[in-house]
Parts: structure tokens; C-alpha cells; sequence
């Protein structure tokens, strides 16, 4: 039983950790993995239509990123801090749950300035808790409207890439790291295996009579937090944000229904596609609605899926949580023998790199 972290690493050269995407989003590798036969193919992303037809269901995750990384000074010394966004947690009071780096500099009562290129200060915030070792609560210093605000936090935000794309954020990165369908702001992270679609790719398979159906789940620290112990079932995620729609659930339960001839697929796009749907699962074992909820589901082996059928997903890193979910859903060592195949076939990893279809 494949429940110790250590089953989930692997090793990888640094240069195959994509620090662009693919020229055209659909253009990137795509490696197509048979659960039955355990039989690997390896496509072009676009070519993913071919193993959709007419009834078929998408689930995509329509979160949007916000350009969460702040870069400011601290009062007095003037010392150069990062302020990563993680959430707000309390709309009127404007706090917000933020990481700090360097932590050890950052301390309860403490201001925090940010400027402009020509160095007028924009914002300033209040240092209010400490919540973790790098955790504060800040309170943001903000008297005008909350237009003004956002648009404030807009301008001097930077697109939260994460840290082993090891260069500058670029302008182009607000478009880059940003799926298709985002439409609801609240994340801190792309869940990148939408970055893959196409709007082009998306008609073609609408054309064809593939439904695409919306989720929303706000990726926060929680997907991406270091696992440290060694036993899986230990480990506790932070509970994330997510919802699951009427004309969702209806769509996907009128394609799992018994009683037609053929059973159509549902295919979640992204770990946090399928993490939000297997956190609304009936009694029945089947989709139901969620207005507001929130998920701190671990999927880890073993585990019964009940609602997706296949899952495209990126690669990802070493011991971490999306890894040991996409292991969960594909069977841990056919899908550690792919991982290796992408190594020995030079696929590009993480979240700029190319996709892989279990099905």
C-alpha cells in the first residue's frame, strides 16, 4: 500500500523544469496513459479531442489568479520585503492572511510600505499576528473605495509564479498564467493543466458535443504546503475555497446515468477540478450541488473515485500533494513509471510544462 512520501519521488535534471509555455497553448506534449492496458502514448495537446465524443463532460476550474507577490519596504530600516497574498479575511477591515520573507525581519506592529517605480508609496500595511513561522496578518492602511484598492493591489502585484521558474515575473506572465475559463478572482496559483485549452481547441470540441462544465476552486498555500512526515495519513492540508454549480452537477450525473445505453465520460481538468468533485459526492455516489464550501480533502492511496472518469493533469514536483492525487487516481506505479518515461522523453515539468491524460 502506497500511503509512505517516499513512494512519491523522483528526480529530474533542472533544465526540463519549463520556465515558458508552449509558443500556442495547445502545442504542448501531451502523454496519454491507459489504465486498463497501461499502455503510453504521446500526443500533441490538441490532439487531446480525439479521445472525447459527442455527451462527454469537461469539468474545468474557472478560478482566477490574482497578481498576489508584493514587493515593499519595511518602516525605518527600509529593509526590501516580499509580501506573498494568501487571502482576504475580512473585507471591510482589509485584512489579509499574507507569507513574509525574510520572516525574521517582520514583526507585530510593524508598517510596511509599497511604492510605485518612482518610489511614492501606494499602500501601507500593519503587521497584526504572526499565524506561522512565515505567516502574518496584516492589515492594509486604505481609506479610499474598494475600486481604488483593488485597483491599487492590481498595479503593484506581481503574478505569484512560482519559485522554480527561477526568473523575473514578465508582463506577459498575466496572460501566460491564466487559464481560458478564469472568471472567478480568489487564487494564488494557476491550476495549470487548463493552461493547455485553446479557446480555438475548446469550440472544436464543443463542435463535436463535448460539454464543458464549471467548478471553481480557489487554489491557496494548502495545495502546495511541504509535506513533512513520512505517513500520509497524517498529514493535514489547509481547507480551500470551492463551489460546484446546479448545471454542473445535472451535467455530469445526466452523463453517469445508468439507465442509457452508453455511460459517457467525465473527465476532470486539473488535480483541483477533481478534488472539488470528489468533495461533493451524495450518498447515492453521485454529483450534488455546493453554493459555499469549503474542502480540506487529502487524496492520497488508496482511494475510490466516484465522479471522474479520466484526468489531464501537468507534471509535478516530487513529493507533493498533486502528485500523490494523480498517483491516487492512475495507480501509483503506472503512474511512477510515466513520470520516469516523461524524465527518459524529456518532457517539460510543473506548471509552464506539458500534460499528461489518464484515462
Amino acid at each position: 500500500m502506497k500511503t509512505r512520501l517516499s513512494h512519491f519521488s523522483f528526480e529530474y535534471a533542472a533544465n526540463q523544469v519549463a520556465s515558458y509555455p508552449a509558443r500556442n497553448r495547445d502545442d504542448a506534449r501531451l502523454m496519454v496513459v491507459d489504465r486498463k492496458t497501461g499502455k503510453i502514448e504521446h500526443k500533441i495537446f490538441k490532439e487531446i479531442i480525439d479521445f472525447f465524443d459527442e455527451g462527454d463532460v469537461m469539468l474545468y476550474n474557472n478560478t482566477k489568479v490574482f497578481p498576489a507577490r508584493l514587493f515593499g519596504r519595511k518602516e525605518k530600516t527600509g529593509a526590501n520585503i516580499e509580501v506573498f497574498l494568501l487571502r482576504e479575511l475580512n473585507h471591510a477591515s482589509r485584512l489579509w492572511d499574507v507569507l513574509v520573507d525574510p520572516a525574521r525581519k517582520i514583526r507585530v506592529g510593524n508598517k510596511l510600505y509599497f511604492s510605485d517605480a518612482e518610489d511614492n508609496d501606494v499602500l501601507v500595511a500593519e503587521v497584526v499576528d504572526n499565524t506561522t513561522s512565515r505567516g502574518r496578518t496584516i492589515r492594509f492602511l486604505f481609506d479610499g473605495s474598494d475600486e481604488d484598492f483593488q485597483a491599487a493591489l492590481d498595479f503593484l502585484g506581481n503574478t505569484p509564479l512560482p519559485k522554480y521558474i527561477n526568473r523575473p515575473c514578465e508582463p506577459e506572465d498575466r496572460d501566460w498564467y491564466q487559464t481560458i475559463f478564469a472568471q472567478d478572482v480568489g487564487a494564488v496559483a494557476a491550476p495549470t493543466a487548463g493552461l493547455h485549452f485553446s479557446r480555438e481547441l475548446m469550440k472544436r470540441m464543443e463542435i463535436k458535443g463535448v460539454e464543458f462544465s464549471p467548478i471553481t476552486l480557489h487554489l491557496g498555500l494548502g495545495t502546495f504546503r511541504t509535506i513533512d512526515v513520512e505517513d500520509l495519513s497524517r498529514h493535514k492540508i489547509d481547507a480551500e475555497y470551492f463551489r460546484v454549480p446546479e448545471e454542473t452537477v445535472r451535467q455530469v450525473n445526466r452523463a453517469h446515468d445508468r439507465d442509457k445505453p452508453v455511460r459517457n465520460k467525465v473527465c476532470a481538468i486539473g488535480t483541483t477540478s477533481l478534488r472539488a468533485v470528489e468533495s461533493a459526492v451524495s450518498a447515492e455516489r453521485l454529483l450534488k450541488t455546493v453554493e459555499t464550501g469549503w474542502t480540506n480533502k487529502f487524496i492520497f492511496p488508496p482511494f475510490e473515485f466516484h465522479i471522474a472518469d479520466c484526468l489531464i493533469s501537468n507534471f509535478h514536483q516530487p513529493k507533493s500533494s498533486l502528485l500523490i492525487m494523480v498517483a491516487a487516481f492512475g495507480g501509483h506505479d503506472l503512474v511512477m513509471h510515466a513520470y520516469e518515461e516523461a524524465i527518459r522523453e524529456d518532457y517539460r515539468l510543473f506548471s509552464y510544462g506539458d500534460a499528461m491524460l489518464i484515462k
